[in-house]
């Protein structure tokens, strides 16, 4: 797992782009990204990070993404049909602490914000319901995530329409019931 998310992580420092999808997309394609697995924990906030950072948000990267490979690596796999939580939801909604430096005796409006971010973000994804997808709720999360931080940080974050490139690959793809599948 360590070396998964090295490659994670040494991927965002290359990235330029400030398209969170472009970016997820280059990085999920590496062999270092199972299709289903707890690397995601890491990999989409890291990737939320990144266009946030190459968009201008003032952060130091190198740093945001060490804190996130901590925090990542502590969320286990299938949390979202074991806890009811998805690594996806969680994973951004680390990203966004660390970018405001929350914590949990934070008393400004971030540790509220945070928390209806998340509680949006998860009612996309039972909206579509399961099995588990980690493209596709990566995919839902960073729509209600790059609309987050459009609007609470004035940062021009992209999420270019996302097509789903991975579903051959998914042996419990939902296909049609899933948006952004690409049909046959």
């Amino acid at each position: 797992m360590e070396k998964r998310v090295e490659t994670i992580v040494e991927a965002c420092l290359r990235e330029q782009s400030c398209d969170v999808v472009e970016i997820f997309r280059r990085i999920a394609q590496s062999d270092a990204v199972r299709i289903h697995g707890p690397e995601h924990h890491v990999l989409d906030g890291a990737a939320l990070l990144t266009a946030f950072y190459n968009a201008g948000g003032h952060i130091d990267l190198p740093a945001a993404l060490e804190e996130m490979t901590r925090r990542g690596l502590q969320m286990p796999g299938a949390t979202c049909g074991l806890w009811g939580v998805c690594g996806a939801v969680s994973s951004m909604g680390a990203a966004l602490s660390i970018i405001d430096g929350t914590g949990p005796l934070t008393t400004d409006e971030s540790w509220g914000k945070h928390m209806t971010f998340t509680a949006d973000a998860l009612h996309s994804l039972s909206q579509v319901g399961g099995p588990r997808c980690c493209k596709r709720d990566a995919f839902l999360s960073f729509q209600k995530a790059v609309n987050y931080i459009n609007e609470n940080y004035g940062v021009p974050v992209v999420c270019s329409p996302i097509r789903c490139t991975f579903s051959d690959k998914n042996e419990q793809c939902i296909k049609e019931r899933c948006p952004f599948y690409p049909g046959e």
